[in-house]
């Protein structure tokens, strides 16, 4: 069957777009597919015509997002994996809460995947008043049809977003979602889906589908720490993190540029653990701009203790990237070159 002929698959994971009243406050709801297909008849007939077709999925077990882990992320790679030959694109139905997460795993999952994969969710249930999620829905469907949008990305609000350049940045407003360094893929205008030529990976990465679906199960629980960095941190406080058996990496929020103290005993505990295989990587508690390792003396010496640069990337691609690649059969020297290599348009 042609690629346009096709459906798309929508995929409900749960998340405050399904939620209903429970005892306890909302709760994730069921029977969701019942539900779209009753809002989606309130639209204007002749945008309602002009949908894609679709198909729907609903996950074993809709959750909340603040409770998704790893082997969330995978279990929904391997799902879109399956499917992937029936259908010419999929939108994923999820919570806000750490929907720029699940983004970012996927994108590293899927790597190469030449059909358009696009999260959305909603700050509002279905059937609340003045709710966002059936116009985002909408949203998603119309750029999961684009057979040029060949990436993971993330639909709200009328704008389409890298999935892994994606971040939460309110938790309350409708627009909730920023990239904060790289430009929009495309947007909505007058509810048609508008893509902005060279910015996709369809231009600057393109190959042949190469799924790298690890075994992120086979991990310990919680590999790697995400450590903020304050004033006043002791070497202490670090080791307490990095000597636990049970992390195998480490992400590093430093100040400015790529600065933190030239403290010898905070540093030795970095070089310990990054001599004992351990992958470490810095980015910046600034949400814009890259860092440069070593620009500054006041962080050179995290060159020296073998900590990689993560360079402009956000702390979600960062952590989903030393996750993903603790979880493949790598030597070390790989991992590393892995991590300074853009993949997915993350860095």
């Amino acid at each position: 069957m042609p690629q346009d002929h096709k459906p798309l698959l929508v995929i409900y994971t749960g998340g405050t777009l399904g939620m209903i009243e429970g005892p306890r406050g909302l709760e994730p709801g069921r029977d969701f597919s019942r539900r779209l297909s009753q809002a989606l008849q309130s639209l204007p007939p002749t945008r309602r015509a002009s949908l894609p077709e679709f198909d729907f999925l609903e996950t074993s077990r809709p959750i909340d997002s603040s409770a998704a882990a790893p082997s969330d992320w995978q279990d929904l790679a391997s799902l879109i994996a399956l499917h992937h030959p029936r259908y010419r694109g999929f939108v994923i139905l999820h919570g806000t809460d750490t929907l720029a997460w699940t983004a970012s795993s996927l994108a590293f999952q899927l790597q190469g995947i030449d059909k358009p994969v696009v999260l959305t969710g909603a700050m509002q249930p279905l059937e609340a008043p003045s709710s966002d999620a059936l116009g985002n829905i909408e949203d998603a469907l119309r750029f999961a049809a684009l057979p040029e949008l060949q990436e993971v990305a993330v639909c709200f609000a009328g704008k389409l977003l890298r999935g892994v350049r994606t971040r939460k940045w309110h938790t309350r407003a409708a627009d909730a979602f920023v990239s904060p360094n790289y430009p929009r893929l495309g947007e909505i205008v007058d509810h048609q889906p508008i893509l902005f030529s060279q910015r996709g990976l369809d231009i600057q990465q393109r190959g042949a589908p190469r799924f790298e679906l690890p075994d992120y199960r086979a991990l310990p629980a919680s590999p790697v720490a995400r450590i903020v960095f304050w004033p006043g941190i002791s070497h202490r406080q670090l080791a307490a993190w990095l000597d636990a058996p049970q992390v195998q990496g480490a992400l590093l929020e430093v100040w400015g540029g790529g600065n933190i103290p030239e403290t010898p005993e905070l540093l030795g505990v970095l070089a310990k653990a990054s001599g004992e295989g351990k992958l470490l990587a810095a980015i910046s508690q600034c949400p814009q701009g890259n860092i440069a390792i070593g620009a500054y003396a006041a962080g050179s010496g995290l060159v020296d203790a073998g900590v990689l640069s993560g360079d402009d990337m956000t702390p979600e691609a960062a952590m989903c990237k030393l996750i993903h690649l603790l979880a493949q059969p790598l030597p070390i020297a790989e991992r590393h070159r892995r991590f300074v290599t853009p993949l997915v348009g993350e860095r």
